[in-house]
């Protein structure tokens, strides 16, 4: 019996990577799962796996993510926790003047984290508890070259999960969790090949798997409701 059986917890991006990994890592503790991302095929196979529901949503919408809140609410009667976890990394040298992955950047990695509150808050909020947990990255934290806009989006969504922390208030929880090299497939997405070989190398040479990330989000939605894990940052002992 832990502090996360039968809590209600939806998440993005949970069709693969961190976000599947952190379902199942909820789930085997007994959460109720929902789950939300693009690939309705997956998404449908891991929700009947785990006994949650899902739906097919884009975080770039905002009605998606009130819809993937409004699915927790219909099906098990509340939500408990929001994992917003969707991400892109595109990155590239500024001077490739890859608009497109700029926009795209902030559109999933910012946008998507300020959707998530908008649908949730006002529910937190009624309810009278509630738990934010957003993946942002190491390079929050540290920018290096090709990553200014990448670190730019995870660096504000730090921040506005700070301000939130502050205005949440004595019922809500707020936590950041912070992966460094996880392997995953978002070498695949970085649009400038000299850079995602650089960061595929470096992903096969030190990254640690993403239950190592899903075990860490656990934490922090396992504590008493008072206990608040703010911010959790989680990289290979080999990263710099």
């Amino acid at each position: 019996m832990t502090d996360i059986k039968n809590k209600v917890v939806a998440l993005t991006g949970a069709s693969s990577g961190i976000g599947e990994a952190t379902a199942r890592e909820l789930a085997a503790r007994g959460a109720k799962v929902v789950l939300g991302a693009r690939r309705e095929d997956r998404l449908r196979a891991l929700a009947e796996e785990l006994g949650g529901a899902y739906a097919a949503i884009d975080v770039t919408r905002r009605e998606d993510l009130a819809r993937l809140v409004g699915l927790a609410q219909e099906r098990f009667g509340r939500l408990d926790v929001l994992v917003s976890n969707a991400g892109v990394m595109p990155i590239s040298p500024l001077d490739d003047l890859d608009v497109d992955a700029w926009e795209q950047m902030v559109d999933v990695n910012l946008k998507g984290v300020l959707f998530g509150i908008a649908a949730a808050l006002p529910v937190f909020r009624a309810q009278g508890s509630g738990h934010f947990v957003a993946t942002a990255s190491t390079a929050a934290y540290k920018v290096v070259p090709s990553q200014a806009v990448y670190s730019g989006t995870k660096a504000a969504v730090r921040m506005v999960y700070e301000g939130l922390r502050q205005e949440a208030g004595p019922d809500l929880r707020v936590t950041i969790v912070s992966p460094g090299f996880v392997h995953t497939d978002s070498p695949g997405h970085v649009s400038n090949p000299e850079v995602r070989e650089q960061i595929r190398a470096a992903r096969d040479r030190m990254a640690i798997p993403p239950a190592a990330i899903a075990r860490a989000i656990a934490f922090a939605v396992e504590q008493p409701r008072e206990v608040d894990v703010n911010e959790v940052v989680v990289r290979p002992t080999a990263q710099m």
